[in-house]
């Protein structure tokens, strides 16, 4: 398993609610939480064999922008 970290533009529950499905569908995925009340907004992503990029274009077919984290 990895843990993929992104800074993204998700800000509010409804941001939530609207990249949820994006990020529920894609495969390996083991679970993902959005920290909302930091500054930087960080989505964490534990799976099995996904990449930045998938996680990424999940994300702007949602409508947001995620930059990945070291």
């Amino acid at each position: 398993m990895k843990t993929l970290k992104f800074k993204t533009n998700i800000n509010c529950g409804g941001c939530v609610a609207k990249v949820t499905p994006a990020l529920n569908e894609l495969p390996g995925i083991i679970k993902w939480d959005v920290d909302t009340t930091a500054a930087q907004k960080i989505l964490t992503v534990e799976s099995s064999n996904l990449n930045a990029d998938e996680v990424k274009q999940a994300l702007s077919k949602a409508g947001f922008k995620g930059e990945e984290m070291d």
